[in-house]
C-alpha cells in the first residue's frame, strides 16, 4: 500500500479550506446574520413579554417538547422528514429559476392520491406502503405539472398558479373526505363530526427503528436524507444538474446551448411537486398523524418547507440542519399552551428567523451596489503645457 505524501495531504487541506472560505462579502454576511439572529431573538422575547408570557418559560417549553427526552426527539425527527422533502423539492425548482409556492396544496394532493391507492388496493406485505408513497409522489408531481402546462400554453405566472392551485387542493380534499370515496365520520371529543378517511391498513404504514422509551427513528427520515444527498449530488455533479443551474442563471444562454427551456423548467416544477407529494404521503403513513386523510393533513408543512429552502438558500444539504431547527419549533410549539402563550407566536418566531437568515445577502449586495455607484475621487492631473514646465 502506497503511503500518502505530505505534499498531497497539504494540497487537499488547502483545497478544503478554500471551499470553506467565504466569497466576496462573505464575512460581512456572516457577521450581519449573527446580528440579525440576535435581534430576532430579542424581538421574540419582547413579543412574549407584551403578550403576558415569559421568554424563559417559553424556551423551556420548546426544549421540553422537542429535545429534552426521547419522546421529544422522536417527535422532532418525525417533523423534520416531511419538512426536508418539501425543502429539497423547492431547491430543485429554485435552481432552475422557477419559484414554486404551492407546496401546501401539493402535499395535500399527494396525501389524497396516496390514501385512495392505500384504501383501494390489497397488496401483500410492505409492497402497499411503497405503492402508496409512489402514488403520493405522482399525485403531487401531476398537480404541480398543471401549473407548468398553464405556463406553457397560456403564459400563466408560476407563483400565481401554484398558489391558487393550493386553495383548489384544499377544497378538493375537503370534498373527498366528505364523500363515500374515503369518508368516515368520527365523533371527536368536542362532539363535532370530523371528516376523515378510513384508516390505512397496517401494511400501508411506515415502520422505523427503536421502541419507547428509546428514540424512535421512522424510515421517512432516511428517505428524506437520501433525497437531500441525491439531489445535491445530481445538481452539482451531473450534466442534467449543470443544465438546470444554467437555466436558472441565464435562460437565453441555456436555450442557445441546446437546452429545451420549457421542457426542463416544467420538469423541475413537476419534480418539486413530486417531492412535496411524497411528503404528503409520508404524513399519511408515518406515526406523525392518525394514518387517515383529513383536510388538515398538510398542517402548514408545505409553507414551512418552503421557508426551510429559503433559509438554506436553496442548498439541499444545508436544508438538513435547517429543517431540524424548524422541526424543533414545531414539536416544541405544542407545549407553549402550558405557559399561556398562543401557538401562533411560534409562526412569528419562524418568520423573524427567516428574515434574519435571508436578509443579510440582500443587504450586503445592496450596500456593495450603492458603494460601487459612488464615483471615486479623481486625482488632480496637471494641465500645464510641457514647454511651460520645461522653461520653469
Amino acid at each position: 500500500m502506497s503511503a500518502v505524501s505530505p505534499t498531497s495531504v497539504d494540497d487537499l487541506t488547502r483545497r478544503f479550506l478554500a471551499r470553506l472560505r467565504p466569497g466576496p462579502g462573505g464575512w460581512l454576511v456572516v457577521g450581519l446574520t449573527v446580528v440579525l439572529v440576535a435581534v430576532a431573538a430579542g424581538a421574540s422575547a419582547l413579543l412574549l413579554l407584551l403578550t403576558g408570557g415569559s421568554p424563559s418559560a417559553s424556551a423551556s417549553a420548546i426544549w421540553t417538547g422537542s429535545l429534552a427526552d426521547a419522546t421529544g426527539w422522536t417527535t422532532t425527527l418525525l417533523n423534520a422528514a416531511p419538512l426536508l422533502l418539501v425543502a429539497v423539492g423547492a431547491c430543485i425548482c429554485a435552481s432552475a429559476g422557477t419559484f414554486n409556492i404551492g407546496q401546501e396544496g401539493q402535499v395535500l394532493i399527494g396525501g389524497l392520491v396516496g390514501a385512495w391507492v392505500g384504501l383501494r388496493l390489497a397488496l401483500p406485505g410492505p409492497a402497499l406502503v411503497v405503492v402508496v408513497l409512489i402514488a403520493a409522489a405522482v399525485g403531487g408531481g401531476a398537480w404541480a405539472g398543471l401549473s407548468a402546462l398553464m405556463l406553457r400554453f397560456r403564459g400563466v405566472n408560476v407563483p400565481v398558479s401554484t398558489l391558487l392551485m393550493t386553495f383548489l387542493a384544499i377544497q378538493l380534499v375537503t370534498f373527498a373526505v366528505s364523500t363515500p370515496w374515503l369518508q368516515e365520520s368520527a365523533q371527536g371529543t368536542s362532539g363535532i363530526a370530523d371528516a376523515a378517511s378510513n384508516p390505512l391498513p397496517a401494511n400501508a404504514r411506515l415502520g422505523g427503528f427503536g421502541q419507547y422509551p428509546s428514540v424512535q427513528v421512522n424510515m421517512g427520515l432516511f428517505l428524506a436524507l437520501v433525497a437531500a444527498v441525491g439531489v445535491a449530488l445530481v445538481l452539482s455533479r451531473s450534466r442534467w444538474g449543470f443544465r438546470v443551474r444554467m437555466l436558472g442563471l441565464n435562460p437565453l444562454t441555456a436555450k442557445h446551448t441546446g437546452v429545451r427551456v420549457a421542457a426542463l423548467g416544467g420538469f423541475t416544477l413537476a419534480l418539486s411537486g413530486a417531492l412535496a407529494g411524497l411528503a404528503g404521503g409520508l404524513l399519511l403513513v408515518s406515526p406523525i398523524g392518525t394514518n387517515q386523510l383529513q383536510a388538515g393533513l398538510s398542517d402548514n408543512f408545505g409553507w414551512d418547507g418552503l421557508l426551510v429552502a429559503l433559509v438554506a438558500r436553496n442548498r439541499p444539504l444545508v436544508a438538513v440542519p435547517v429543517s431540524l431547527v424548524f422541526a424543533v419549533l414545531r414539536a416544541g410549539g405544542d407545549f407553549l399552551s402550558a405557559t399561556g402563550v398562543p401557538y401562533y407566536l411560534v409562526d412569528v418566531v419562524k418568520a423573524l428567523l427567516v428574515l434574519a437568515f435571508v436578509a443579510p445577502p440582500v443587504l450586503v449586495d445592496l450596500f456593495r451596489r450603492r458603494r460601487g455607484a459612488i464615483p471615486r475621487t479623481v486625482t488632480a492631473v496637471s494641465v500645464v503645457p510641457t514647454k511651460v514646465k520645461a522653461s520653469a
